[in-house]
């Protein structure tokens, strides 16, 4: 449950728009990368240093500013400040435990959403939080680590493919929104293979190790619905933002993303659905397995009540018992255990209890 809850102590007592990182500890040095392009132009340039950034700001051409890793305060500090943040919006930036949220400034939209993926080999779903600055003429991204989604978008950038280099950061904003949504789809998908593999090792030999498989993806399917459900209103509310700075072309698009989250939603709450329904019967099967076994136990127990009672009435120490000195005794007692025990057989099996 370590994904689900976080603790911020660090930030406890401190003012508002404070810049501390809440995250994971890291010591490498923040990857800052700029694409600039319009119609006829492209550049793209990995800079050392974050004044490298301040030119863009207001150039006319679209700017696309990315830095990966935000552990290294001061650098968000400084292009915060020089591309007019608020403190708040920098202090969100740095924390990375943000629910996904939308909001309108007067001058730029700040977004924050998660970025989800599995590692090679991995079962479990990683996390990131990514944060996005539109502005007029430029879109600042800003992740926890360098590797995204966003590689389609670079491609399609370089490339001049389709009408991104046609159109405005709006239309940049989206591409990456719509990136991360898609790859959503691809988290969907592996998790219903992981699931179908649950359902046919449920049927063929369920073992406790089913229980742990069944209780881990329960948790993932909860931490994604958590980072997927409040980007519906993340979207919504980016459909329905009356700023300057989103193009009624992109309106269009936007609702397309909305749909995709749409979608996505449904999907988990249905999966989860399937994971109880799953635990049900993987309950009920270790139910039906431990009521077997007492059956065969019972049975076993019943047939040899019978003859616990002969071994025992024979088995008292009188001195007067007629069938003592019979010399056909022991084996007219073995003959009655036997015939118990097929008469007793053929009776449970006759009940269908065998």
């Amino acid at each position: 449950m370590k994904k689900l809850f976080y603790k911020s102590s660090r930030k406890a007592g401190l003012v508002p728009g404070t810049l501390i990182h809440i995250g994971e500890e890291r010591t490498e040095k923040p990857k800052i990368t700029i694409i600039d392009y319009d119609k006829e132009n492209y550049q793209e340039r990995v800079v050392e240093n974050v004044e490298e950034c301040f030119p863009f700001k207001d150039y006319p051409t679209v700017s696309w500013i990315n830095i990966d890793g935000i552990h290294q305060v001061d650098i968000i500090e400084k292009l915060g400040k020089h591309f007019g943040l608020h403190p708040l919006v920098m202090e969100d930036i740095v924390h990375t435990t943000q629910r996904p949220k939308m909001e309108d400034y007067d001058s730029y939209i700040y977004i924050v959403l998660k970025m989800l993926w599995f590692n090679d080999g991995d079962i479990d779903v990683k996390a990131e939080q990514v944060s996005i600055i539109l502005g007029e003429n430029f879109v600042l991204s800003f992740q926890e680590l360098e590797g995204d989604t966003f590689n389609f978008v670079r491609e399609r950038i370089r490339n001049s493919k389709g009408r991104i280099r046609q159109v405005g950061a709006d239309y940049l904003a989206y591409a990456l929104l719509d990136s991360i949504v898609d790859n959503y789809f691809i988290i969907i998908e592996k998790f219903g293979e992981r699931i179908e593999d649950l359902e046919e090792e449920l049927v063929e030999n369920p073992d406790p190790g089913t229980l742990q498989n069944i209780h881990d993806l329960k948790k993932e399917m909860i931490y994604m619905r958590k980072s997927v459900w409040p980007l519906r209103e993340v979207i919504s509310g980016l459909d329905r933002s009356e700023s300057y700075l989103i193009k009624d072309t992109t309106f269009v698009f936007l609702k397309d993303i909305y749909d995709h989250t749409i979608q996505v939603a449904d999907a988990i709450e249905t999966y989860r659905d399937i994971l109880s329904g799953i635990l049900d019967v993987y309950l009920s099967s270790i139910s039906n397995k431990m009521n077997e076994v007492m059956k065969t136990l019972t049975i076993i127990a019943t047939i040899f009540i019978p003859l616990t009672f002969l071994a025992g009435m024979y088995g008292m120490n009188f001195t007067y018992m007629p069938e003592l000195g019979w010399k056909w005794g022991y084996p007219a007692v073995w003959v009655i255990n036997i015939l118990i025990c097929i008469s007793m057989y053929v009776y449970f099996h006759r009940k269908n209890w065998l």
